[in-house]
């Protein structure tokens, strides 16, 4: 199945099948990776990369997505390519004669994983060839808000008229019957934040619970200090209760939900009840 993912931006490994240039790799950022392979494959005249370019067939085998906007995926590409000239990785030992390129480029990326700043964000590892993959050590793995993924993944887009209408239907659908400890949340049609109790009003800048029994919905920027409480050491969530079901969030679940990734976690209340 393919996953569809709104403002998707994403940093991707490529690794080449023709023979004469087998196990060469690159990598790249890219908001649609299915047009972006296409480009890859059929040249410069069609957007591909030069050092790309007469070299193919190409797969696009590893994608690193999740990030909050483009200059964050750039910045991490540009470190996973050059991680020499990088301050967060250039301690890290060169490329071994026992590696192959493909290799080296995996255990650059285990390590990005786990350092600063990328180690905070919501990010996704998703192997689009399962063919290609490799394990990560096991003193290497990714943090536990990262998960790792499989299969195809494409970008969607909504129009903008599509968003306002989104941004409608959500302020009009909470429920009236909220709990003694949570804020009762809906007056006619305002929908109020659940951490700060004020008026929400910008679709863009709210995002909810991820559990589907869960009417919740906040400020951005609340849910993030409501995570961070417990966390003083810490710039970015990882972690957290909603405000009103008491479940435990992972930060990384509730911006992904927000982005559009399909994926559904299971509802509380139904494991409750088996």
């Amino acid at each position: 199945m393919v996953v569809e993912i709104e403002n998707f931006y994403g940093v991707y490994l490529l690794y080449c099948t023709n023979p004469k240039y087998k196990g060469r790799t690159y990598i790249g950022f890219t908001n649609d990776p299915k047009r972006r392979i296409k480009q890859h494959n059929t040249g410069t005249k069609a957007g591909g990369a030069r050092r790309t370019s007469g070299k193919g067939p190409w797969e696009m085998v590893l994608i690193i997505h999740g990030f909050p906007n483009n200059i964050s995926a750039l910045r991490f590409e540009w470190a996973w390519q050059h991680p020499d000239k990088s301050r967060r990785l250039r301690h890290l030992p060169k490329k071994s004669s026992r590696e192959t390129a493909f290799q080296h480029k995996f255990r650059l990326v285990s390590n990005m994983l786990r350092v600063g700043p990328w180690c905070k964000l919501p990010l996704t590892v998703r192997w689009l060839k399962q063919e290609y993959m490799l394990e990560f050590d096991p003193l290497l793995q990714p943090p536990n808000h990262m998960p790792i993924a499989y299969g195809p993944v494409q970008s969607k887009k909504l129009k903008k008229n599509k968003v306002k209408s989104v941004a409608k239907e959500t302020q009009s659908s909470q429920d009236d019957d909220d709990e003694d400890d949570f804020v009762h949340l809906s007056q006619g049609r305002v929908t109020r934040c659940g951490v700060c109790v004020k008026r929400l009003q910008d679709f863009d800048s709210q995002v909810s619970c991820v559990h589907p029994s869960c009417s919740m919905k906040a400020h951005l920027t609340c849910l993030a200090r409501h995570f961070l409480r417990r966390a003083e050491d810490s710039l970015l969530p990882v972690e957290g209760t909603c405000p009103k079901c008491k479940v435990s969030l992972l930060w990384g679940e509730v911006i992904r939900q927000k982005l559009g990734c399909q994926d559904v976690p299971p509802d509380p209340d139904d494991q409750a009840s088996q």
